[in-house]
């Protein structure tokens, strides 16, 4: 989902850039005003994961593949606020270092990835859980149909963007874009939901509710999350399905592929290849490992600037 250089014109991508911005201060600001402080070391552990995660297509139909946008994963563990943080560390890392969405477009894909997306999910989640009786089974069906909602609605931000763009009519990409992501959406339901369970079992309260309890994420937690984020990059990103994704099979069928340019910026770690290891898995369970490395570090950086401080702690 992820739009490149060229796709659209310097209006829309200014109008996006505004609208990310704006939505990246209102995530700041609410980091500093609601994240505990026993989630903040979570922060940077969920931006390693979610870029992890986010390199592994799959296949969803005859010749096209989806990736996890992680948005819902990071809104139930941490609130919407720092999902937002958390997911416009690892949009603008996956543009400036592996050349994943064109440089141009880089408020337009964090609009729809890392600010659209945990809107609609955190709005979505509370919502069905509460109609639901709020109880733990009912906090994972919210989950999965939250991660559904947040993954379609983001394909439909971008869809009006290339229409406001002019590159496609909307008549056309949006049915396009939401019928292919409706079925991405699924995979990303159904893995959003795994995950959290199975933080469910192991540490209950980092899925508990507001009120719940306020146990500490001690350091083998955070150790424990970035280990498993290198794992899945290593040994799990270089099988990902090289079938076009959702909107580059868009582009293809609705004639408007050729209007991507060459990328505004060189990275380093271009396609996901680190230079120097050939262009197979090596290379890319390199780029991701140092991908969630970079992502765990600037994350937390990022949470150590500006979330709240616990009692007693330096500024």
């Amino acid at each position: 989902m992820h739009l490149p250089d060229g796709f659209l014109d310097a209006p829309t991508a200014l109008a996006a850039a505004a609208l990310a911005t704006a939505g990246l201060a209102v995530g700041l600001r609410g980091v500093r005003r609601t994240l505990p402080p026993h989630r903040v070391p979570l922060l940077g552990t969920a931006a390693a994961f979610v870029f992890a995660a986010q390199m592994l297509n799959f296949p969803v139909a005859a010749g096209t593949s989806g990736h996890l946008v992680g948005a819902t994963l990071a809104t139930v563990l941490l609130g919407p606020f720092a999902a937002v943080v958390a997911l416009t560390c690892v949009v603008v890392l996956q543009a400036l270092l592996f050349q994943d969405g064109g440089v141009t477009a880089l408020g337009a894909n964090v609009l729809n990835m890392a600010v659209v997306a945990p809107a609609v999910a955190a709005a979505v989640h509370g919502g069905v859980a509460r109609a639901l009786g709020g109880g733990p089974r009912a906090r994972l069906a919210a989950t999965g149909f939250a991660a559904w909602c947040s993954t379609v609605a983001a394909a439909v931000a971008c869809a009006g963007e290339l229409a406001a763009a002019g590159t496609a009519a909307w008549g056309a990409v949006l049915p396009a874009m939401a019928g292919v992501h409706m079925l991405v959406g699924l995979g990303e339901g159904v893995a959003t939901t795994l995950v959290v369970a199975a933080v469910g079992r192991l540490r209950p309260e980092l899925v508990a509710p507001v009120a719940g309890p306020r146990t500490p994420a001690t350091g083998p937690t955070v150790a424990g999350g970035l280990v498993v984020a290198l794992v899945f990059a290593v040994f799990v990103a270089p099988a990902a399905c090289g079938w076009p994704d959702g909107l580059e099979h868009v582009a293809d069928a609705l004639g408007f592929s050729r209007a991507a340019r060459a990328p505004a910026l060189a990275a380093p770690w271009g396609d996901y290849l680190v230079p120097g290891l050939g262009g197979g898995a090596a290379a890319t369970a390199a780029a991701g490992a140092l991908g969630a490395v970079v992502a765990f570090v600037v994350a937390s950086v990022v949470a150590w600037r500006v979330a709240p401080r616990a009692p007693g702690r330096a500024p």
